[in-house]
Parts: structure tokens; C-alpha cells; sequence
């Protein structure tokens, strides 16, 4: 939920803006519990190990020594809220790769990740498999995570609820909200 994907880059993400609501109002319901993993593009084209060199060759447009700083940082919405949110940085798509993220998490004990962001297909896809990997239940909620291929985001929804139900859950944001307003879930 960065602006490189929010605004008109080659990145931009068109409907984005239809599950930023419904992200800002899980944030602001957990904010010192909330955690952003923060995509970094690399800083000039041709840079990366394999095959992301190639990639940043293809999106040059898309490193930091050609795209405006400020489209790195979180949406204005979801950065008000750090801290006491959290923001942790990745250069690739998954977050779990150095082992930082589980450490982080597991030294605050969590067991449990709810996922919303973008892209479905993508980053979103790489922190769920790795959450799953790692042993973690992973609650994606279903109108905060968006895409540019409907088609994709379409499939993997089907995916998580076909394939992963012992691992990953889809709900709303309604229900997520709900379930943490009860009591017993304080």
C-alpha cells in the first residue's frame, strides 16, 4: 500500500483504491499491533542477483534513482499510524527470506497474521506462502488486498479457500473488525 502502486507509475495498481478504506480501518483498529512490509525497488537499472537484474532493466522507470522518493513511502492514511505501527522493509517480494520478519514476530509472540495489501498475486502471495511455511494462520481478508489481474487475484482467492483451508482463512473486513471488538479478543 505504497504510492508507487497507488499513483500513475508503471506499477500502479487501478483499483487500489477500492480496498484502501478497508485497509485504513483494520490499521486504525490495530495500529500498535499493525506491522507494513514495505516494498524497495532497487536503485538502478540492471542491479539485483539473476533475473532481477533483468527485471530492473524492464522497469527502470521503477528504481529509486528514477522515481520520486516520496512514491516509496506508505499511503498518507496507513503512515500516520507509525508508530505505533511498524514498517518493515523488503527488497524482494517476500518478507521472509533473511528470517528478520519471523524473528520480529516471534519475539512479540504472534501466532497469527492478517493480511491485506496488494498485489493479491504478488507480494501478497509471497508473504502468505511464507507465513504458511513458517507455521503462522493466516487470515486474508478479502476487500483489503487488490490487484492489476482480476483474473489472478480471482485464482488465488480460490486457491487459499480450495487448497490452503487448513492454513489460510478469507473473511471480510467486517468480520475481522467484529471478532476483534468482542471481548474475548481484546
Amino acid at each position: 500500500m505504497q504510492g508507487m502502486f497507488a499513483e500513475e507509475t508503471d506499477w500502479h495498481t487501478p483499483w487500489m483504491d477500492r480496498v484502501r478504506p478497508n485497509v485504513a480501518r483494520l490499521v486504525e483498529a490495530q495500529a500498535p499491533r499493525t506491522l507494513f512490509t514495505r516494498f524497495i525497488p532497487a536503485a538502478h537499472p540492471g542491479e539485483g542477483r539473476g533475473t532481477w537484474a533483468r527485471y530492473y532493466e524492464r522497469w527502470a522507470s521503477m528504481t529509486r534513482e528514477r522515481l520520486d522518493p516520496g512514491l516509496i513511502e506508505l499511503l498518507p492514511e496507513l503512515a500516520r499510524h507509525v508508530p505505533p505501527g511498524e514498517i518493515f522493509d523488503k527488497t524482494l517480494y517476500s518478507p521472509w527470506v533473511d528470517g528478520a520478519l519471523d524473528a520480529r514476530l516471534q519475539a512479540r509472540g504472534i501466532d497469527t497474521l492478517v493480511v491485506t495489501g496488494g498485489e493479491t498475486d504478488v507480494c501478497v502471495l509471497s508473504t502468505v506462502l511464507g507465513a504458511v511455511d513458517h507455521g503462522y494462520r493466516v487470515v486474508i481478508v478479502t476487500d483489503a488486498l487488490c490487484s492489476s489481474s482480476d483474473e489472478a487475484h480471482d485464482a488465488l482467492l480460490t486457491l487459499y479457500r480450495s487448497r490452503y483451508g487448513q492454513q489460510v482463512e478469507t473473511v471480510t473486513t467486517a468480520t475481522v473488525l467484529a471478532n476483534w471488538t468482542r471481548p474475548e479478543n481484546p
